[in-house]
């Protein structure tokens, strides 16, 4: 039995030559058989070009249909995908080139000097452009070539894709995942979110990263989908969308930023039938006005680089806000003390995780990927939670972001939300900053909503706020005000960032 991803997804594709699978912006349409014939191509091209199965392709270019192509074309070939922000600068292009030894660099064309000149540091020996038109060399070589290609054998545990870690803190890792990794996970989704005949994604997120590339285009591509596939998220084109998907995908910030919108109200959302939503913890308050503006209940889910989807709100039955749902089917989550016990429900501690889609280990770091692992096989997320009584799971944030101020620990999520709820607050971050005498003190910076009528933010008002609702331990010490909060690409507050600017 070939366990190639290629294989499974390719075996869901429509039959009918001119069924869609990529409607662009500008009202061209990628049907499944130019995938497959386009993928063909590509993939007799990095087979000529003298790469084995196993590996490394490397890719750093915007998202277009042909960089999905050519991740397609890159597991069919039996290759290893290794998909890179295109907002990484020379030192990190650099690092994973050396880390990845890949034996072909995608890239584009602006970032030609850069990119070649890397390639020859690192001994990557093939390099090629595709540009954000979705032209460049690459395409042009793989011209000639034939459309067939049979899909290369692979076993479920040979690797399939490496993602780099976002490197927050100490050196980026790559997380491997298998073939059976990924493809686990997609079923899971696939059946758990009840796709179906017709369904149509609007596809607005990134495509180097999990959500983008492995949730939102496995899920499409399993059930034959069409996905109204545009480069990035517009609020206007999301609004002129809408009525035309069945299914939408998206981080909190696409969430709120359709709230700001007047004209965002039920008759825009009436063909809709699932909203999605992860990456980065989803607000109470937007959860609820979304649900009062639109009717609709926003699905919210967990997981990360490391393994995919981990625990997801259930489909039929209560979507709890506040709440990442259930450990989904096949997946195993403890709730664990620092010794990695379980601990009764209502107490926060390390999530640990078990499936088939958990990742297989870091990239030539093999010390590092036993210090993860418990002795029993559970993955260490590195994020605190908690399960409620009914076997809801809660994120309570990265256990790194954990203040521990006069020995005691305080759990930055519970501080956010009470501030988060206060009039004229958009949205904040607690942080532990250095403290001559508690180790660490807690620190929040405050957002200010635009606009908010009546609202006047004060340092002493919100600890006024908060000390009839906290333990006086967890009453901020110091709050900043700030413009806005720094975010990586998938919408997810950069608190390392935080704690290098402040002080008190």
């Amino acid at each position: 039995m070939n366990e190639n991803l290629y294989s499974l997804l390719s075996s869901h594709f429509p039959t009918t030559a001119d069924a869609p699978c990529m409607i662009l912006p500008d009202g061209r349409v990628w049907t499944y058989d130019d995938v497959e014939r386009a993928s063909g191509r590509i993939a007799n091209l990095i087979v000529a070009l003298g790469l084995k199965p196993g590996d490394r392709v490397a890719a750093q270019v915007e998202k277009t249909p042909e960089a999905l192509v050519l991740y397609l074309a890159t597991l069919r070939a039996g290759m290893v995908f290794l998909p890179l922000n295109p907002a990484y600068q020379r030192h990190e292009i650099e690092y994973f080139l050396k880390d990845a030894e890949p034996g072909l660099f995608v890239y584009r064309p602006q970032n030609r000097v850069l990119a070649e000149a890397l390639a020859l540091k690192t001994g990557v020996r093939h390099v090629r452009e595709l540009g954000d038109d979705g032209r460049g060399s690459l395409i042009d070589a793989a011209t000639p070539f034939a459309n067939d290609f049979a899909c290369v054998p692979r076993k479920g545990d040979d690797l399939a894709a490496i993602l780099y870690t976002s490197g927050t803190t100490g050196r980026s890792k790559g997380a491997m995942l298998s073939h059976r990794n990924l493809a686990a996970n997609a079923t899971v989704l696939h059946a758990y979110w009840h796709f179906q005949p017709g369904d149509v994604l609007l596809h607005m997120l990134p495509i180097f990263h999990v959500h983008g590339l492995f949730v939102a285009c496995h899920c499409a591509l399993l059930n034959g989908s069409a996905m109204l596939f545009e480069p990035k998220f517009d609020t206007a084109r999301a609004m002129r969308l809408l009525p035309q998907a069945s299914v939408f995908m998206g981080v909190p910030t696409y969430y709120v930023r359709l709230l700001a919108e007047p004209g965002f109200t039920r008759a825009s959302c009436e063909h809709l039938r699932l909203f999605v939503s992860g990456s980065a913890p989803l607000l109470k308050e937007t959860f609820d006005e979304f649900r009062a503006r639109t009717g609709h209940t926003i699905l919210e889910r967990y997981g990360m680089t490391e393994g995919g989807m981990f625990a997801s709100n259930p489909y039929d039955g209560e979507r709890r806000g506040g709440t990442v749902g259930f450990p989904l089917p096949g997946m195993r989550i403890r709730i664990a003390d620092a010794a990695g016990r379980a601990v009764p429900p209502g107490e926060i501690g390390q999530i640990l995780v078990k499936g088939e889609n958990v990742f297989t280990g870091y990239w030539r770091m093999p010390e590092k990927t036993r210090e993860e692992f418990t002795a029993d096989g559970y993955f260490k997320t590195g994020d605190m939670g908690q399960l409620d009584a009914d076997g809801y799971v809660t994120i309570s944030g990265r256990s790194k972001d954990l203040v521990i101020s006069g020995g005691l620990n305080i759990y930055p999520k519970e501080i956010e939300e009470i501030i988060d709820a206060l009039p004229g607050v958009a949205e904040s971050a607690v942080i532990g900053l250095p403290h001559p005498d508690f180790g660490e003190a807690v620190a929040v910076v405050v957002v200010r909503r635009k606009n908010a009528a009546g609202a006047t933010l004060t340092e002493a008002g919100i600890a006024a706020a908060l000390r009839g609702e906290l333990a006086s331990f967890k009453i901020p010490k110091k709050v900043f005000f700030v413009d806005d909060l720094p975010r990586n690409s998938m919408g997810k507050v950069q608190k390392n960032l935080l704690r290098e600017r402040h002080t008190i």
